[in-house]
C-alpha cells in the first residue's frame, strides 16, 4: 500500500506538471506577433495569398470584386451570415473597417484564378448549366444568373463573381440558399432563385461556373 500511495503522488504530480506547462505553451501560443503583417495575411492562411485557394471549403478570392467581400465579412461579423461553422464569424470578429477596405482590395487587385479544367465541358448537365446561367428557365421561373453574376453590366454590383470557383463551394452556396441556412440577401433575391433550382440544376450550374473563366473584378477580360 504505501508503494501504491508514492507511485499515486507522484502521477498527481506528473500531470500538475504537465497540466501546467501546457497551460503556458498555450498561453504563449495564443500571442501572435502582428508587427509588418499585413491585414490580410490572416485571411491568406486559408484563401492563399493569390487568392486562389486550396481547399473548396474557403472560396477563391483572387479577382472577386471588393464590394462583395466587403459585405460578407462585414455579415459575418454582425452575425448577418451564418453558415460556415463558425469559422469565418471567429476570423471577421476583429477586423476594423479600414483594414477590411484593404484587404478587400488586395484580393480584388489579384489576377483572377483558372477556370478548372478537369470538368467535362461538353456533357448534357454542363449545358443545363450554361443555359441557366446565361438565359434562366422561363418555364420554372428561373431567372438568368448572369443578368447579376459575372456581368460587366450587372444590375448588382455587389453580387459575386462565380465563374472560376470551386463547384463544390458553389453547390454548397446554392443548397445553403435553397434550405435557409443562408440567409444574407436583404433582396431576398437568392432564395428565391434557389427555391426554384432542382438538386440537378445546382450540380450543373456549378460544373458550368467553375468551368469557365472569370472576368476581372472591373468587367475587363482575363487575359
Amino acid at each position: 500500500m504505501p508503494r501504491l500511495i508514492s507511485d499515486r503522488g507522484a502521477w498527481r504530480a506528473g500531470v500538475a506538471l504537465i497540466a501546467a506547462w501546457s497551460a503556458v505553451s498555450l498561453a504563449y501560443a495564443d500571442i501572435i506577433v502582428t508587427e509588418g503583417m499585413q491585414p490580410w495575411d490572416l485571411c491568406a492562411t486559408c484563401h492563399s495569398l493569390d487568392g486562389i485557394s486550396a481547399m473548396a471549403r474557403f472560396p477563391k478570392l483572387a479577382g472577386q470584386r471588393a464590394a462583395y467581400i466587403v459585405k460578407q465579412v462585414r455579415d459575418f461579423r454582425d452575425g448577418r451570415r451564418s453558415n460556415d461553422g463558425g469559422q469565418m464569424q471567429a476570423s471577421a470578429s476583429d477586423i476594423d473597417d479600414e483594414d477590411l477596405a484593404k484587404t478587400a482590395a488586395y484580393f480584388a487587385g489579384l489576377p483572377p484564378p483558372p477556370p478548372d479544367g478537369s470538368l467535362e465541358t461538353n456533357g448534357e448537365d454542363w449545358r443545363r448549366g450554361a443555359k441557366l446561367f446565361q438565359d434562366g428557365d422561363a418555364a420554372s421561373g428561373i431567372a438568368s444568373c448572369g443578368s447579376c453574376h459575372d456581368n460587366a453590366a450587372s444590375k448588382r454590383p455587389d453580387a459575386p463573381l462565380l465563374k472560376a470557383q470551386h463547384a463544390a463551394y458553389l453547390a454548397k452556396q446554392l443548397g445553403d440558399w435553397r434550405s435557409g441556412q443562408r440567409q444574407n440577401d436583404s433582396s431576398q433575391i437568392m432564395p428565391a432563385v434557389a427555391a426554384k433550382l432542382s438538386d440537378r440544376d445546382i450540380s450543373a450550374l456549378a460544373t458550368f461556373l467553375a468551368s469557365q473563366p472569370r472576368l476581372r473584378s472591373n468587367g475587363a477580360a482575363t487575359q
